[in-house]
């Protein structure tokens, strides 16, 4: 079966987007490639299609952890032999991973990077003929990015490890100079194939309105709800906010579901279904909302507080107008948004010793630690601000190495492993705080230009 007929028995279309059947043909013929398409222009079938066609088995790094469930369940419907292995999983269901690995009865992996220091995945994986490493979202690979990891730098050593097959890197958001700083980390040679259908989606019609407070907000949304329908994603940077816009908006009887990380896992999963089963449905959501969702027809992405890069806003508003129709972005611009993004920044790249002191108290006070849990912990640590998430993201990334045992279950936390240098550098810390100022300061500009919004942006992208 070729790639055309599996696009039309499999994904059911009838012909390739742009660009995807040149990227899967070059990966066919054993090259490597990096694939610039912005969001909603079809990705992840440039390697999810020919695991159908290749002998061995395709390796996905991702570093979603929470939308590779997602992205499982979506590929197996389509009757792709997929799985996943990160640090969500209980051991059992990770050693069950590893047996369906073993009998080669999985032919697409989705896996974290820091996967591979793990010995018993390395012992397995190394077994294995693996015909594609993709490395989704690679715009994390450079410093220069807007969402560097550092556990993505060790891309060189996983392609050793997987027996130097081809690569495949894949982001919506990646500049020039980051897509030269990709090659560069993936070590791929200035000659690789690269596959960019362009920034600019001529459907999206891109706005900026400046705005005073929440009152005006809410104003400016309503007109903005009764002059369009279709489907709304209202997006938020703070849960507070939200459920104050929530209010304001229910108190007027517009219907609309809310989500972000403080509902539970079935409230989130209620309100996403219903979401995705109305043509004019509305929801309010934090930026977390939109990945991996698939709706075609939604109309409207209107951002009530300002993103903290251009690169998060352009995959944001990405969300709209998938099917080719008309669809608009409107950002509600109020100047004092921006001390919301400068402290996102500050405590979502905890200081080098702060990361040290939260380590240490939980290895030094265990019972404490178990008992008290997070309360325990900000007493020791002197500090309170309710917007302060340096805590939080602390054990998140003590969770995603693997540092720390029993994440989701404080009473049972442990510390099993060292601290890796990357997380304590000063420098690296110094170096990213300073990237992360610079584009949130050009976002603010675009949002205070009078000029064409969407000019801005593709210019941003292509010429930057």
């Amino acid at each position: 079966m070729n790639a055309k007929t599996l696009l039309q028995t499999i994904w059911g279309f009838q012909e390739f987007r742009p660009l995807q059947e040149e990227v899967i043909e070059n990966l066919i013929k054993g090259h490597d490639s990096l694939v610039l398409m912005p969001t909603g222009s079809g990705k992840s079938l440039c390697y999810q299609l020919p695991s159908f066609l290749l002998e061995g088995i395709v390796v996905v790094i991702s570093p979603l952890i929470a939308l590779m469930k997602d992205q499982v369940d979506e590929a197996r419907q389509k009757g792709l032999k997929a799985s996943y292995v990160n640090s969500s999983q209980s051991r059992e269901e990770r050693e069950s991973t590893y047996r369906r690995l073993r009998k080669n009865e999985i032919k697409i992996l989705y896996v974290t990077p820091e996967r591979f220091r793990k010995n018993d995945f390395l012992e397995i994986i190394s077994k294995l003929k693996v015909s594609l490493m993709a490395v989704d979202e690679a715009h994390c690979i450079s410093e220069w990015g807007h969402d560097f990891r550092p556990d993505y730098t060790r891309m060189k050593e996983i392609r050793l490890a997987l027996g130097s097959p081809p690569v495949m890197a894949l982001t919506a958001t990646a500049t020039k100079p980051v897509s030269r700083d990709i090659l560069r980390c993936l070590q791929l040679s200035p000659d690789t194939a690269i596959f960019n259908t362009g920034f600019e989606r001529p459907n999206l019609e891109l706005k900026s309105v400046e705005v005073c407070g929440l009152e005006e907000k809410v104003r400016t949304f309503i007109y903005l709800h009764h002059q369009n329908q279709g489907a709304k994603i209202v997006y938020f940077s703070l849960v507070d906010t939200l459920r104050k816009f929530s209010h304001e908006i229910s108190q007027l009887g517009i219907e609309h579901s809310i989500y972000h990380g403080q509902l539970s896992t079935q409230d989130r999963k209620r309100n996403q279904k219903a979401f995705l089963g109305d043509p004019n449905g509305l929801i309010l959501a934090t930026p977390a909302f939109g990945l991996g969702v698939n709706k075609a027809d939604i109309r409207m992405v209107i951002h009530a507080e300002i993103p903290g890069s251009i690169e998060a806003y352009y995959q944001e508003v990405g969300r709209a107008g998938r099917d080719e129709k008309p669809a608009q972005a409107v950002l509600l611009y109020d100047p004092d948004d921006v001390t919301i993004q400068m402290d996102f920044i500050k405590w979502a790249h905890p200081e080098p010793s702060f990361v040290k002191q939260v380590y240490h108290l939980i290895k030094e006070n265990p019972l404490q630690v178990q008992q008290q849990g997070y309360e325990f912990l900000r007493e020791k640590l002197l500090f309170y601000h309710k917007r302060d998430f340096r805590l939080e993201t602390v054990v998140k990334l003590f969770d995603r190495w693997e540092i720390l045992e029993n994440f989701h279950q404080v009473k049972n936390w442990k510390i099993i492993d060292s601290l890796p240098e990357h997380l304590v550098n000063e420098v690296s810390h110094k170096n990213h705080m300073q990237i992360q100022q610079q584009k949130l300061l050009q976002m603010l500009q675009l949002a205070q230009s009078e000029e064409d919004l969407k000019k801005q942006v593709v210019d941003y992208f292509e010429i930057s």
